[in-house]
């Protein structure tokens, strides 16, 4: 096992953004930056002992600068959408960017996944990793609190990619942080991910509105595109003709883990019939957004020098539900003073 780091590249202010690489006792990879906290790239054997990166991404700290959709990102302070860019927190309105039509989507205009961490690697006896903190202060994109947070990224010996957050706050506030991976398992720039074989344990789902905001209702699979209690094609049903699947342009849509969170549980399951390589997610979340690359339209040309198309990659974003601020029956998301946000994620990968 090792950790090493070295300069990515520098912020148009001059600030240096470093790359952590770690490598497993069997050979996995992972490259992290301290722009975003963005894994670059993750390299993980297929069942012929070849590796190849599973993660759509970039090269250079430039491309991520001009134009990245959270590839590979720490999203935060609030993953996801919060619905018209305002919530109300203990009788007090707070007003949001509104960067995604009228709603606030990812923590704003400038995020977790746009903001420079520091970084500390991480040796341990069956780990290696980074270590990565960030001060938000009071009033940053809107979010009262100073909020203290810290993210750290494991590259296990059981071929894991593990994720622990905390975050602690001064003041009321809200946190919902995730991981914004966009991955393919046959490899990054190898065509779509409509093959890939998905089982997400939720016997719900919330379904949104034309602007993706959560309606409230939390509905059941069942007879739905949406059950995937069952290993099922992404592309075996992403095309029906339903209003949830056109209000997302396919699967954007947060589901409700039957684990209900709180404790670490398996949430999905993924697995790429050519290749053989597999991927579970573990999580102590209550919820699973699964995303399916339907913005992706080929004008990003990621690390191998292909275009990214439309459905090149998924993400399993393990959060908290969208819009919960606003939704007083949706597991909460306000943090006071005192108490400790934690969250952890855990991308495990094995070949069948």
């Amino acid at each position: 096992m090792r950790v090493s780091r070295e300069v990515f590249g520098k912020m148009p202010d001059g600030r240096v953004v470093e790359a952590f690489d770690l490598r497993n006792e069997h050979g996995m990879k992972a490259r992290i930056i301290t722009y975003g906290g963005i894994v670059v790239s993750l390299e993980v054997p297929d069942r012929q002992g070849n590796f190849a990166d599973v993660v759509l991404g970039y090269n250079s700290l430039e491309q991520y600068l001009k134009d990245s959709p959270y590839f590979g990102a720490i999203v935060g302070r609030y993953g996801n959408r919060i619905a018209n860019a305002r919530f109300v927190l203990d009788g007090v309105e707070y007003r949001l960017a509104a960067n995604d039509g009228p709603n606030h989507l990812h923590g704003g205009l400038k995020g977790f996944d746009k903001v420079v961490w520091q970084g500390e690697p991480i040796r341990e006896k069956d780990a290696v990793g980074v270590r990565l903190t960030y001060l938000s202060p009071d009033g940053e994109e809107g979010y009262p609190g100073n909020l203290h947070a810290t993210v750290t990224y494991r590259l296990t010996n059981r071929n894991e990619l593990r994720i622990d957050y905390e975050a602690t706050t001064d003041k009321p506030t809200i946190v919902n942080l995730t991981h914004h991976s966009y991955f393919n398992l046959a490899g990054e720039g190898r065509g779509d991910i409509l093959g890939h074989l998905l089982q997400i344990y939720a016997d719900r789902f919330t379904p949104v509105d034309a602007k993706l905001i959560p309606t409230g209702e939390l509905r059941s699979v069942e007879g739905t595109p949406f059950d995937f209690r069952q290993p099922t094609a992404i592309g075996q049903r992403i095309d029906w003709d339903d209003e949830q699947l056109r209000n997302g342009r396919g699967y954007d849509h947060n589901f409700v883990l039957n684990s209900g969170g709180g404790t670490l549980a398996l949430a999905a399951t993924v697995f790429e019939p050519t290749t053989g390589r597999a991927m579970e997610v573990l999580t102590t979340e209550p919820g699973l957004q699964f995303y399916s690359g339907n913005f992706l339209d080929g004008h990003h040309v990621g690390k191998s020098g292909e275009p990214y198309g439309h459905r090149s990659g998924f993400c399993l974003e393990a959060q908290h539900f969208p819009d919960s601020p606003n939704k007083p029956h949706f597991p909460s998301v306000v943090l006071r003073p005192g108490e400790v946000y934690r969250q952890t994620t855990i991308y495990r990968f094995s070949v069948r």
